[in-house]
């Protein structure tokens, strides 16, 4: 199988978060592997194991991200691409067309991604990754095999329509063409439990916490990591033109939380609490 692991660098988790002039400010802050992608490096890495092939990282960022795909090769991964971000958009859109270009390029059996990335928490790059290559794609899995054969597209345990939002798509086909005879399937998480899904190969997936527990880099895999490759690119080499990076949002402001308040005693009867409470929930809390 040839797999394709979708990551992307961010802060690490327990850094303190300090804004100026209005950005996250960078100085002294580590970065780490999204740690939802983690999961779909672990997976991936199992699927070869078991089916064989090869698994390749790609990630759009600055130059640092170069560091974070050296971690997954020192996990197991066989090579790395590096988009460089440089210009983009801040847009998950424009990082879409990027990344869509590069794996349309690989032509992968499934891809593998984060369910969402702890620095933006969207959740949506991946899913636009698969919508623009006409990938059908299953999100939040717990649980990830590969079979020969099987029913179709989207069948789901009980009985749930496909197109839900969150669920598994299923697109005309990808752009490389016929299918492999294989089939993933996937048990996701969702609102209503744990739903099982069948979606034909090629495929996207998004990795869930739950799915495994990440392996760490051996000694041995960081010596092996320096010499596998790693290929940088840019929107030029990827056929990618201004046109194709139009943004689709836009930030705005990026603002603290405010300064939590003191608490505040109410006084008088139980009758007279709760009439000062209610008035105060409707004049500064705004709940209704």
């Amino acid at each position: 199988m040839q797999l394709v692991v979708l990551i992307k660098q961010t802060f690490d988790t327990e850094e303190k978060i300090e804004l100026v002039g209005g950005a996250v400010a960078e100085d002294g802050v580590k970065f780490i592997m999204n740690p939802y992608d983690e999961y779909a490096l672990e997976e991936a890495l199992r699927l070869r194991e078991a089916h064989g092939g090869s698994v390749t990282v790609v990630s759009c960022g600055g130059g640092r991200a170069a560091e974070t795909l050296r971690t997954a090769l020192a996990m197991g991964a066989d090579e790395a691409v590096l988009i460089a971000q440089d210009g983009l958009p801040d847009d998950g859109s424009a990082v879409a067309a990027a990344l869509s270009a590069a794996v349309r390029d690989l032509q992968p059996d499934l891809v593998l991604a984060g369910l969402f990335a702890v620095d933006r928490g969207a959740g949506s790059v991946a899913l636009q990754v698969a919508e623009r290559l006409g990938l059908p794609s299953a999100s939040a899995v717990l649980k990830l095999t590969v079979e020969d054969g099987g029913a179709g597209a989207g069948d789901a345990s009980n009985g749930r329509n496909s197109g839900e939002s969150g669920g598994p798509s299923s697109p005309s086909g990808a752009a490389w063409g016929g299918g492999s005879g294989k089939f993933a399937v996937a048990e996701r998480d969702t609102e209503w439990g744990v739903e099982t899904v069948q979606v034909p190969l090629p495929a996207l997936v998004t990795a869930q916490q739950g799915l495994n527990e990440p392996r760490y880099p051996s000694l041995p895999g960081i010596m092996k990591a320096k010499r596998k490759p790693l290929r940088q690119l840019d929107a030029a080499a990827l056929g990618l033109g201004a046109a194709d990076f139009a943004p689709r949002t836009e930030r705005v402001a990026l603002l603290p939380p405010p300064v939590r308040a003191a608490g505040r005693k109410l006084s008088g009867t139980p009758a007279e609490q709760a009439d000062q409470l209610a008035a105060l929930l409707q004049s500064e809390a705004k709940l209704f």
